[in-house]
């Protein structure tokens, strides 16, 4: 005889479910059939037909004219800006971001790690009352991006394993696309304690970004300095490193990092 649910149980197999099918969507994958979340998840047909008339029906999906395609829904959007405004590095770090980029003359990215990806959740640009309100939160790679690899370079061998398990897209062709370059290239960035992106995600743009530390020592953001080649030519990487890693040690300092611990997770 089986033993019966606990309350909940099956209420909480659901969640995991919905994430699973909120998971399916990238910038990549904007647009998902039927067929194609079956396909990613694993579910049966009739249980991810149930599941997404209900994401829909709350305001999670959107479903297009053709009732054939499914998108996340401006709900969500809701929901992101509400976390934005919430997040202690997005209101703590904005004054740090908006003087890295007056003192380098670059734009400035702060970015959270999303598990996988880089998500940039402030942008801050040189120019005087230039600022860039972030309508939009923006997915960055971690293997090719200054910030991303700020970020990477010191998390668990486990994560390190799942993000190029999942495959390095080739960018450009200075991209990063195979896992023993990748160990080494992380492994110079917490030798120098910054991250150089060098055409890796853009031509001809050069970032460079710095980790930033919780109160416990670990890393969960990064910041990053962007210039064209010309604005930040090679000669002047040092000087522009220094820079965007004090101001990335400040705002550690001010999250509550004391700078006494050397977790690399």
């Amino acid at each position: 005889m089986s033993e019966p649910k606990a309350p909940g149980e099956d209420n909480l197999k659901s969640l995991h479910k919905i994430a699973a099918i909120l998971d399916c969507f990238s910038t990549t994958h904007r647009a998902m059939s039927l067929a194609d979340i079956c396909r990613q998840t694993g579910y049966p047909r009739s249980t991810t037909h149930r599941l997404l008339a209900s994401m829909r029906e709350v305001g999670l999906l959107d479903q297009d004219r053709e009732r054939e395609r499914y998108r996340l829904g401006i709900k969500l959007f809701a929901y992101g800006n509400v976390a934005l405004a919430n997040m202690d590095l997005h209101r703590e770090a904005r004054p740090y971001a908006e003087a890295l980029g007056r003192v380098t003359g670059l734009s400035v990215h702060l970015a959270v790690f999303g598990g996988e990806r880089a998500v940039v959740i402030h942008r801050a640009e040189p120019a005087p009352g230039g600022l860039t309100p972030l309508n939009l939160l923006e997915n960055a790679p971690v293997h090719c991006t200054s910030i991303g690899k700020a970020i990477l370079a010191h998390q668990s061998d486990a994560i390190l394993d799942r993000v190029i398990g999942a495959g390095l897209q080739r960018f450009t062709d200075s991209t990063i696309t195979t896992g023993e370059q990748l160990r080494e290239e992380l492994r110079k960035v917490r030798e120098r304690g910054y991250a150089v992106d060098n055409g890796e995600h853009q031509p001809g743009l050069r970032c460079i970004g710095a980790p930033i530390r919780d109160q416990f020592g670990r890393v969960f953001a990064s910041i990053s300095a962007t210039g064209s080649i010309m604005q930040s030519p090679a000669e002047c990487e040092s000087s522009i490193a220094a820079m965007v890693m004090h101001h990335a040690a400040q705002i550690s300092t001010h999250l509550g990092y004391s700078g006494s611990s050397n977790s690399s997770s």
